[in-house]
């Protein structure tokens, strides 16, 4: 079962890790302001760098799933 494996629930965690720091950086461009303009940069950043993350590890649980 796929919740039983570690790896599937890292992947898990990081793909909603990406999902609440895009949440975090729309919300943050909607309602503009001071945070929008002091945090925003940072914020995009982080959300590559995490979906990067992520990916590898979509990659990783993919080729080890398929036996290789």
């Amino acid at each position: 079962m796929l919740l039983q494996d570690p790896l599937f629930l890292v992947v898990a965690i990081a793909t909603l890790a990406v999902l609440v720091i895009l949440a975090v950086g729309i919300g943050g461009f909607a309602r503009g302001g001071e945070f929008n303009r002091k945090y925003a940069n940072k914020i995009m950043r982080l959300r590559i760098a995490a979906q990067a993350v992520a990916v590898v590890l979509i990659l990783l649980f993919i080729y080890v799933r398929s036996g290789g």
